[in-house]
């Protein structure tokens, strides 16, 4: 049996951290799961063309996924800080680097580690979800 590579290591953490916070959100719908392994597969080519960033794959996976689930189902993560106002988005933190975590710009406060949102929202509190808003 051959070892696991750096890389196939780095991309099924990736994979793991990501699903963690959808099931978190109570989103993680097979078609929502579908949208991980596309985002893992394209993030393969990416880390052998550079592997210096096998460090940042986590981050680049949730932000793949973020911006998918933006197109077919609205912002995901929605803020679980902010109480009142338009609900908002999280953001990854940061966007090109190790330990990546979401953030609320808006309370200027880090909420979670990728992979960590049922920690911050108790699990599928309203609001962990996703929606459509008008802002960002």
């Amino acid at each position: 049996m051959d070892p696991i590579s750096p890389l196939e290591q780095a991309l099924h953490a990736a994979r793991a951290l990501v699903i963690a916070d959808l099931v978190a959100g109570e989103v993680a719908e097979a078609d929502v799961v579908s949208l991980v392994e596309e985002s893992v597969a394209q993030r393969r080519w990416w880390v052998e063309q550079w592997p210096e960033g096998v460090g940042f794959v986590a981050g680049l996976v949730a932000q793949d996924v973020q911006d998918a689930l933006l197109d077919r189902h609205g912002r995901w993560p929605l803020c679980p800080v902010c109480g009142s106002g338009d609900p908002h988005a999280l953001d990854v933190e940061p966007e090109l680097g190790p330990d990546p975590h979401w953030a609320c710009h808006k309370a200027g406060v880090k909420v979670a580690s990728v992979g960590s949102l049922g920690t911050a929202t108790g699990g599928s509190e309203p609001g962990s979800g996703y929606g459509r808003t008008s802002s960002s």
